[in-house]
């Protein structure tokens, strides 16, 4: 299939049932002098009803047309993801909302003051969805994940495209999210036919995720599904911050629930205390430091193969987490046998952090 403005010489994708390949994965630089061209690409293999991995400023999403439910069912094969499990859905401006949900009268004021805040930016709100919107993307739920990213590359695709656009993050199912298109290509490489490469991430979590609960005569509740770069501080100035009810592990009510989630191959073990590492004769052990001061009771307490640090030295949350998916990659990589991951406090982009090393965690 060709769309006008897509260049000749696009990889093949070949299809059996939901399962598919490409050719080649092409890696599209951006400078501020090949933008547009890359945006014009981009935009081309969406029209077209392809995937294409873009940079937003919380990790590197994986896109598709949402209106195309062809389209959204390639991310789905690619990343190998549960239909069960739904997607954010991305819009070009605040104007857009409408396009995609319908916004009850009685949260109307606070949708706005939110949206006046925090977009665009790494805030995701669960609204009733317009019906435009396929089931696929929402995994038949009467609701869509909802937000407006905040980097400019995703954004003028997304303004390109006239269309929202369905983008989870760009790796399989259950993986480490990935941070810089490198990430992507080691993810991805033979399933997608282009990520644009516009360096690393600059939040380095996924975005926070809340519904809206109204309280008459009171603030509304904010229901916290995910945690990430909006913190529980900062939303509190408009509404009560509460944890999202448990849910199903098959029914879950907003992307990103799974428990086991953000996981590398090799098994990580987040040690809430230092005095419960009970090491294994003959296994190679990192460890995922905060700062890797020598003087961390986690850095004294075994001769690691190897250490790699959230903040090195300076002990900063937010540096933390622009690290933190990088950081478990290259553990990863090293040859270990189990990573051991240090805490950090839970203030602040805290929460963040620790919710993805649990989620990411086996137990000892």
């Amino acid at each position: 299939m060709k769309a006008d403005g897509l260049k000749s010489g696009w990889p093949i994708v070949s299809r059996s049932g939901t399962n598919f390949r490409v050719s080649e994965t092409r890696i599209l630089q951006v400078a501020d002098d090949e933008m547009k061209e890359a945006v014009s690409e981009a935009s081309a293999l969406l029209r077209a009803g392809e995937i294409v991995a873009l940079p937003t400023e919380t990790v590197y999403g994986l896109a598709a047309d949402a209106f195309n439910p062809e389209a959204v069912a390639k991310v789905f094969a690619a990343k190998e993801r549960p239909s069960f499990d739904p997607l954010i859905v991305h819009i070009a401006s605040r104007g857009d909302l409408k396009n995609v949900a319908i916004v009850p009268p009685e949260i109307e004021e606070t949708v706005n003051k939110l949206t006046a805040a925090f977009w665009p930016g790494p805030l995701t709100l669960i609204l009733p969805k317009h019906p435009d919107v396929p089931d696929l993307v929402t995994s038949g739920l009467p609701t869509v994940a909802v937000r407006q990213s905040a980097h400019p590359v995703f954004r003028a695709v997304n303004k390109e495209l006239g269309h929202p656009i369905a983008a989870p993050s760009a790796n399989r199912f259950g993986r480490i999210s990935p941070t810089s298109a490198s990430a992507v290509m080691k993810e991805l490489e033979g399933r997608i036919p282009l990520i644009v490469d516009a360096g690393a991430c600059a939040e380095g979590v996924e975005s926070t995720i809340i519904s809206i609960e109204p309280r008459e005569g009171k603030k509304p509740v904010f229901r916290l599904h995910r945690a990430g770069p909006v913190t529980k501080e900062q939303l509190q100035e408009f509404g009560r911050v509460e944890k999202a009810r448990p849910v199903s592990q098959e029914t879950p009510q907003a992307p990103g629930q799974l428990d086991s989630h953000y996981a590398p191959l090799t098994p990580l073990h987040l040690l809430e205390k230092p005095e419960d590492f009970q090491p294994e004769e003959g296994k190679r052990y990192g460890l995922l430091s905060y700062t890797g001061e020598d003087d961390s009771p986690y850095v004294a307490l075994h001769d690691w193969e190897t250490i790699e640090s959230l903040s090195p030295g300076s002990g900063k949350l937010a540096e933390a987490a622009i690290r933190l998916f990088f950081v478990m990659r290259l553990l990863d990589e090293a040859g270990l046998d189990a990573i051991i991951a240090e805490p950090v406090s839970e203030t602040g982009l805290g929460v963040a952090i620790m919710d993805r090393l649990r989620r990411a965690s086996t137990s000892l």
